[in-house]
């Protein structure tokens, strides 16, 4: 049985997993995000084995069983992904008695790349052909460097050539040392374009503008993605000529509205922030 957390509304992110579990003859419980509460419930009722959804949000849920006293102890396996899954993270999920296991997938394309029990770097989709190419131009990188992500499929039912992702990895050396010869990657490693996941949810530039246009007392605008406590943590810094705690809290709501994503608001005075064209810098990198 799988608890499946992924979101099924306006997103085929849970109906993939649910799927894929159903495959496997998993029986599946579609619980979506959020609402702990009721999370608890449903795997003390159901007793789960396994979990699939954002490594941030089964942080979220073994933090708040463990500060409750609710007992999610049944389950031991997780597949995760829609969000960076850094080793400090693996390390922390590990500890707590969860296997969990990364995948990189797209909407347009479902799965695209798989961890193994190597734990060494991710498996391409043999059903697909990768390409690993300097972001904006489709020429190959060099063996070993960073590039984007361009896949592939010759399903004759949803056929996709040479798919530009926006997501950035780079290729591994040799055969996967559990035995898998297909392509390897390291995994998600930013986007090449400003365009960010915070949460498992995309943040795109427009967002940012979009914000600065219904503020129009804020100059430049600048989104800083950190991570503190091994979850992810925005920050929109603004430049404006009067400061007020109105101000902010009236741009933090915005914020939230736009990006439906919690996050903070640092105003600054003008002049402040760099002058480098960046809209979204993403710092957890």
């Amino acid at each position: 049985m799988v608890l499946n957390t992924f979101s099924y509304h306006l997103t085929p992110g849970g109906f993939i997993f649910d799927a894929s579990a159903r495959a496997l003859g998993c029986a599946v419980i579609p619980a979506g995000p959020g609402n702990a509460e009721a999370q608890f419930e449903l795997i003390e009722a159901y007793r789960p084995v396994g979990y699939s959804g954002t490594p941030d949000f089964l942080k979220i849920l073994l933090d708040a069983a463990s500060t409750a006293g609710r007992d999610v102890s049944s389950i031991t396996r997780a597949l995760v992904s829609g969000a960076a899954f850094p080793k400090s993270l693996q390390d922390e999920i590990k500890s707590r008695g969860v296997d969990a296991y990364q995948a990189f997938g797209t909407a347009d394309l479902g799965l695209i790349a798989f961890e193994t029990s190597a734990r060494e770097g991710m498996v391409v989709n043999e059903d697909l052909i990768m390409e690993i190419v300097r972001p904006g131009t489709g020429d190959p990188v060099a063996e070993g460097d960073v590039g984007e992500i361009v896949v592939t499929s010759l399903d004759l039912h949803h056929p996709w050539i040479r798919l530009a992702l926006g997501d950035l990895t780079a290729a591994l050396p040799g055969n996967s040392p559990c035995g898998r010869s297909n392509m390897r990657i390291k995994g998600w490693m930013g986007r090449a374009d400003q365009t960010t996941k915070v949460k498992g949810m995309f943040v795109r530039p427009e967002q940012i503008a979009e914000i600065g246009k219904r503020h129009p007392e804020l100059g430049r605008l600048r989104l800083v993605v950190t991570r503190e406590g091994e979850t992810d943590v925005m920050t929109l810094k603004g430049e404006c000529n009067s400061a007020s705690e109105a101000l902010r809290s009236d741009v933090a709501a915005t914020l939230r509205a736009v990006t439906k994503l919690q996050g903070t608001v640092e105003l600054v005075a003008p002049g402040r922030l760099p002058n480098d064209g960046k809209v979204i810098a993403d710092e957890r990198y």
